[in-house]
């Protein structure tokens, strides 16, 4: 097997109505191209755009339209009232963390008496854990709450009730047939909930569970002595683990990540601002926090105790902040390469020894370790363009993490392969799986068969899509600053990328050995470019060339301007 190289570059939807766009650009006082850029991303009424630009907290959905909400918060307002344990059981992912912290600070705020629970990867494993539900319960705890995960835990919950627990489960994940019997669950994808979005993340999820809450304690007089807590500090939590778990920046993830994203910038919580110091991150948005602070507080969920990120996040001391992450950012050092060797024997695996199948990649290793194979898959699927499964083998176990391309709905061909595994859950795009050593030949056979079933010649290329076709001409910085304010980019929400024909290169040079920089002319306009990670494809920058843009403004040397990011470059075409 060898690496993908060719892309499709697809153009994004339909091609909007210019009467539609004119329309929209001159009622939101917006330039066309801005308009043009939300169209192509579904909102092309007034009210939508207005709702999209302005980011109102005010919009949020009314949280007791989740199934389960109003269950939930009953039982929640009762033990605050009457000063009844609750337990927090998190997950050991960035998303758990940090819904993990949102709910321990928050139903502290609200008087409640609340301690938490995460899980280690390699003795308890994923989701639910019995050992920690009998804890709470010896603890004193008469509530526990789960944070991203719990909807697969019909065991689990059953074991919470022999306890004498009352069990909320809170999770995003996508449920199974058969539901635990827990007290209450509250999941978007839950047939029956009228609640209009079912992306959120799990810090999601326990936002709206405290929106839900606050409103029954205002209601029941509960701070009538005292001030209302302001949830709105806690947002940072939010946009860390909604970007963390890459769930769609869409409708209210976007939303919530925006205002969280305003929050994060202010440095006001001590844990992320040492975390943010030691990343080197001076501005928070998407990628700073994707790239630079989830892997970090991720690592100690992968190879130590996730424990370590809740207690940086909710500490208050900066020597204790500093200290704990920097532990954190060795960590990571420790995992960058512990993931490199595994990511090198993969690929050796993969293109000396031609394992693999022809539409998905099942690899299993007893040299792995089970913390990093997720980030390992996500890689081998950027380099080989594949549904992928590894697979870290222990004596007659193996835990895997599958990571999927678009079009390949992951958790519907897991199911299809179910008599093969042990267990299961996730999403469409990622999911965990354990099965026995001796089921791993059977079960990439059957994977392979369902990936041959689903995906075509062209599913396996990669696909760029972009916002249509300009002139460089047109990319001034104006325009570049108003196509900003759709950010916060992400899944579901891209960058704005255009597409430039008939370029010509000035001035190409080597960056770092790694990155490529070059001026890129067509008739009397230029733009200054970075190619990150093309240095290998210099000898391509000759006579005509189409380009796949994204432009931003770089600051360099006190002076701000615009400048192109190459996602692809082309000979140029004539279609």
């Amino acid at each position: 097997m060898q690496p993908v190289t060719v892309r499709r570059w697809l153009a994004r939807g339909g091609e909007p109505e210019v009467g539609a766009v004119a329309t929209l650009a001159q009622r939101l006082g917006i330039r066309p191209l801005t308009a043009r850029a939300l169209c192509l991303r579904g909102i092309c009424d007034e009210t939508a755009g207005r709702d999209y630009l302005d980011g109102r907290l005010s919009a949020l959905p009314d949280p007791f339209l989740l199934s389960g909400m109003a269950p939930a918060v009953a039982r929640l307002l009762r033990a605050v009232q009457r000063g009844e344990r609750i337990a927090i059981h998190g997950d050991y992912d960035v998303d758990g963390v940090s819904g993990t912290v949102l709910l321990v600070e928050a139903l502290r705020s609200f008087g409640a008496e609340v301690e938490s629970f995460i899980p280690l990867r390699l003795r308890d494993g994923y989701g639910l854990s019995a050992e920690a539900l009998e804890r709470a319960a010896a603890a004193g705890a008469r509530v526990v709450v789960s944070v991203d995960c719990g909807i697969a835990a019909v065991g689990e919950a059953a074991r919470a009730q022999e306890l004498g627990l009352d069990l909320i489960i809170t999770d995003h994940h996508l449920p199974g047939h058969h539901l635990p019997a827990a007290y209450a669950v509250i999941n978007p994808h839950l047939e029956g909930s009228a609640f209009p979005y079912t992306s959120l993340a799990g810090v999601g999820v326990a936002f709206m569970l405290l929106v839900g809450l606050r409103k029954a304690l205002r209601e029941a007089g509960h701070f009538a002595a005292g001030a209302e807590p302001d949830l709105r500090p806690s947002l940072d939590l939010v946009a860390l683990g909604t970007i963390a778990d890459i769930v769609p920046l869409t409708g209210v993830n976007r939303l919530l990540t925006r205002h969280g994203l305003t929050q994060m910038n202010k440095r006001c919580r001590a844990g992320l601002a040492a975390l943010m110091l030691v990343a080197g991150v001076k501005e928070a948005n998407c990628g700073a926090v994707g790239f630079g602070l989830a892997p970090r507080l991720n690592a100690a969920g992968r190879l130590e105790d996730a424990a370590l990120g809740v207690e940086l996040l909710l500490t208050k001391e900066k020597d204790l902040a500093a200290a704990l992450a920097a532990r954190l950012d060795g960590i990571n050092r420790e995992r960058r390469e512990v993931e490199q060797e595994t990511f090198a024997q993969a690929v050796a695996r993969l293109e000396e020894g031609n394992e693999g199948g022809a539409h998905s990649i099942v690899l299993a290793d007893a040299r792995w370790h089970a913390g990093v194979i997720g980030i390992v898959a996500s890689r081998l699927v950027e380099r080989y363009h594949r549904p992928t499964v590894l697979i870290a083998l222990t004596a007659a176990l193996g835990k895997g993490s599958a990571r999927s391309i678009v079009g390949f709905h992951l958790h519907a061909a897991l199911e299809r392969c179910r008599h093969h595994l042990g267990g299961f859950g996730g999403h469409a795009m990622a999911a965990g799986v354990s099965l026995a050593a001796d089921e791993v030949a059977a079960f990439a056979a059957s994977f392979e068969a369902v990936a041959g079933e689903a995906l075509s010649a062209a599913d396996l290329l990669p696909r760029l899509w972009h916002d249509g076709e300009l002139l460089l001409a047109e990319l001034d910085r104006q325009s570049v600053e108003e196509l900003a304010t759709l950010a916060p980019f992400g899944a579901g929400n891209p960058e704005p990328a255009f597409l430039l024909r008939g370029v010509r290169v000035q001035q190409p040079r080597l960056l770092q050995e790694k990155h490529l920089k070059f001026t890129a002319r067509q008739g009397g306009d230029s733009l200054p470019c970075i190619a990150f990670g093309m240095a290998g494809r210099q000898q391509e920058l000759v006579g005509e060339l189409d380009l796949l843009v994204t432009p931003q403004l770089n600051l360099w040397q006190g002076r701000t301007e615009v400048q192109l990011r190459i996602r692809d470059l082309r000979t140029a075409t004539a279609d």
